[in-house]
């Protein structure tokens, strides 16, 4: 019997694997008949109160908000900076970076750049293939290097939305969740780097690339344990990756090559870009990045709007979601698109045509990024009921989690953190989403590492790490950066390339979080 009900544990997220594998579904719709048949299961056989399996639904849409929100406001800003000219300006700078040394730009552009734009709030899926292609890299290189740049500081992304969600579900504060991920970075970022120059060249190019991929990996790793040491954690990412082209800069400098080559640029392209001041195109980022140094940096503001004014929402009995709603990067970047405008001085129009494409763009991804969150909640709280206003759970053990959790730990005994980097990978490549895999794997990872005496923060981290290696494999990201450059169908090749490459440096990463729990 225990094993039926262990396969009803994880049928719903196999059902999912299933339709976007196999049906080929989008990751919104395939959630959603996930988390359907997750409250049907929880209801059903681990007699889950119909109050409950809904409560926790909607608690765990409101406890995405850091990245369902975030999701929202950033496609708002990319749209916004589309019609108003400001990312093709910045598209062109980007274009004639480097250009005469082909790993320290692929260092530049899809590490250090990457790295800054998924910080921010952008898409390097969505503003990178472009150029890549425009560089003259092949449509299978222009769609592959973007998903996989960033994968190491994805933890860092949207402004630390995934390290937010990690500390609200394991009670670590945001500088000690962050100095535990940074830990992993230089080792992870270094073979990030070559493998990209793998993809590009295979070791030929490795051989060529090596200073600059071993430069850009330290880099990557003393900034973060800076950052985090000084509390800036949620803006690891910008630091990091500005750190990196700043560093791929001065090492060109010093080795008497060019830094900006305008050669590969068209005539209107040049022109646009004398017509257009760069720093305008990217006054709402540094806007953005002026607010976070702000509410992150200096105390008065942080103390007032994370500490006092939580924003506490209760679902459950209990329990509290603190939303800090104020504090919250999708706040600042919405403030941040308002204050730009006198900058960019959008037309009525472009304000028009921005807010319908917005409208018919946003909703899917911000579902998508919420669902998953739902899911996790719901069999978090499976085999709970209402008893005189109370959350119960009679049996300890008639609980989704708790039966995933207590199997795994008994089938790997001290071997079970080693598992927990290719969870990420699975959760990964299920939801499209680091923050998702957290939610749906915290818990799991508490019980069993309690069980078995190890430590959970470890444990989830490595869980974290592996969901954010699944960016090169997730057919939502793929198909979104092959999409930009009209090559829907190379993301099934991209995928068989990458799955080696992201299993590969996931393998290591658990062999870390293992020595390390």
């Amino acid at each position: 019997m225990s094993w039926i009900y262990l396969i009803l544990s994880i049928l719903p997220i196999l059902v999912v694997v299933f339709l976007l594998t196999y049906k080929e579904w989008s990751a919104d719709t395939s959630g959603l008949v996930g988390w359907l048949l997750t409250v049907v299961v929880a209801a059903v056989f681990f007699k889950t109160s119909f109050d409950v399996a809904m409560k926790s639904s909607l608690a765990g849409m409101i406890a995405s908000f850091p990245v369902s929100l975030m999701v929202a406001t950033s496609i708002l800003q990319i749209i916004y900076m589309e019609s108003t000219g400001a990312l093709k300006r910045i598209v062109i700078s980007i274009k004639t970076i480097a250009s005469t040394d082909k790993a320290v730009q692929v260092m530049i552009i899809n590490v250090g750049l990457g790295t800054l734009l998924a910080a921010v709030g952008a898409t390097p899926v969505s503003v990178l293939p472009p150029i890549m292609v425009a560089l003259g890299y092949s449509t299978f290189v222009a769609v592959a290097l973007p998903a996989i740049g960033f994968d190491a500081l994805c933890t860092y992304a949207l402004l630390g939305a995934p390290i937010v969600v990690f500390t609200d579900l394991t009670g670590t504060s945001l500088t000690e969740a962050g100095v535990v991920f940074a830990r992993y970075l230089p080792v992870i970022s270094t073979l990030i780097g070559f493998a990209m120059l793998w993809i590009i060249g295979g070791f030929r190019l490795i051989r060529q690339g090596f200073v600059p991929t071993i430069i850009s990996g330290i880099v990557i790793g003393l900034t973060a344990f800076w950052v985090n040491s000084i509390g800036g954690t949620v803006l690891t990412g910008v630091f990091a990756g500005l750190a990196t082209v700043l560093v791929m800069l001065l090492y060109l400098k010093l080795l008497g090559k060019p830094i900006v080559d305008k050669t590969n640029l068209t005539e209107d392209e040049v022109e646009y870009a004398k017509n257009y001041s760069l720093l305008k195109a990217l006054s709402p980022w540094l806007i953005l990045i002026v607010a976070s140094f702000l509410v992150n940096f200096y105390k008065p503001i942080f103390e007032y709007l994370f500490v006092e004014h939580p924003g506490a929402i209760s679902i459950i009995p209990g329990q509290v979601i603190k939303t800090r709603f104020f504090w919250n990067a999708y706040w600042w970047i919405f403030v941040s698109i308002i204050l730009s405008f006198p900058f960019l001085k959008p037309t009525r129009q472009q304000i028009s045509d921005s807010v319908t494409r917005w409208i018919k763009r946003a909703p899917r991804p911000t579902l998508s990024a919420a669902v998953f969150f739902a899911i996790a909640f719901v069999l978090n709280n499976s085999g709970f009921t209402l008893v005189d206003g109370k959350w119960m759970l009679p049996d300890p053990h008639n609980n989704m989690v708790w039966i995933l959790a207590d199997t795994t730990a008994r089938v790997f005994t001290d071997w079970y953190p080693l598992t927990a980097a290719f969870l990420g990978l699975f959760g990964g490549f299920v939801s499209g989403s680091e923050s998702s895999t957290i939610a749906m794997f915290a818990n799991y990872h508490k019980i069993a590492s309690s069980i078995l005496g190890v430590k959970a923060i470890i444990v989830i981290a490595g869980t974290a790490i592996g969901g954010g290696l699944a960016s090169v494999i997730s057919p939502a990201k793929l198909q979104n950066a092959a999409a930009t450059i009209d090559a829907l169908g190379i993301e099934s090749r991209v995928i068989k390339t990458a799955f080696v490459v992201s299993f590969f440096i996931t393998a290591v990463a658990a062999v870390m979080t293992l020595i390390w729990a």
